[in-house]
């Protein structure tokens, strides 16, 4: 491997160990239905996406739910003491990626079948903390403080 792709394979994974996700795969539900649900909660806040799953009717809301509660558990891994609600976490990018799907045949009349396809997909939620701008001067007028 030449210089160039060792440094930005160094610096993807740099990266993706300060990122705070977690990734479903092969759900067994259709993809478009399931792109209704995060397409509901990209950009809230953690606490009112998980309010906002737990009462909705869909059914992929449950496994969305389940999901965000483990990107949230993967962030509590990394940042030991510190709570949710303090830091302003919020979900930064949800997609939903198409899985495989399985190809089955239902009969049909006069001898002929029809293709079903049982789709799946691959979800992956991001986390992120909400910095503003009061926050922002607070720690700098702690740094300085501190000096």
């Amino acid at each position: 491997m030449g210089a160039r792709k060792r440094n930005m394979a160094e610096r993807l994974k740099k990266e993706k160990t300060e990122k705070y996700f977690a990734v479903l795969k092969n759900c067994p539900t259709s993809p478009r239905k399931m792109r209704l649900v995060v397409d509901m909660v990209r950009g809230m806040e953690v606490t009112r996406a998980l309010d906002v799953l737990k009462y909705s009717e869909k059914e992929a809301s449950i496994r969305v739910e389940k999901l965000l509660l483990s990107a949230v558990a993967n962030w509590e891994a990394k940042n030991e003491g510190e709570s949710v609600e303090d830091n302003n976490l919020y979900i930064k990018e949800a997609f939903v990626d198409s899985a495989r799907i399985l190809k089955r045949l239902r009969p049909a009349p006069q001898g002929r079948a029809h293709r079903i396809r049982k789709r799946s997909n691959h979800v992956t939620i991001s986390l992120d903390t909400k910095v503003n701008e009061k926050t922002e001067e607070l720690a700098l007028e702690n740094l300085k403080a501190k000096e």
